[in-house]
């Protein structure tokens, strides 16, 4: 079979490259979703001590963290499959 017909290889990555693109995907992502649930949970539960509004607060700061996480996920899967 003629070179020219066949496809042009990818190049290899090595076992060691992509363990550690994959630790840090890992990495980043935990601080995308941690960051803003523990940040806005302590606000929200600071601010329920402080207005003595139980758990109303919390819950906001929860909601909020939920959908700044989902947002942040997005972003940075977007990212990785643009590359």
């Amino acid at each position: 079979m003629n070179d020219a017909s066949l496809p042009p290889k990818a190049p290899e990555k090595s076992l060691g490259s992509s363990l550690f693109l994959s630790l840090r995907l890992a990495w980043n992502l935990g601080y995308i979703i941690a960051i803003p649930v523990v940040v806005l949970g302590f606000g929200g539960a600071y601010l329920d001590r402080y207005m003595q509004t139980s758990p109303l607060f919390i819950l906001i700061g929860f909601v909020l963290a939920a959908v700044l996480s989902a947002v942040g996920v997005y972003r940075k899967v977007k990212e990785i499959l643009a590359n």
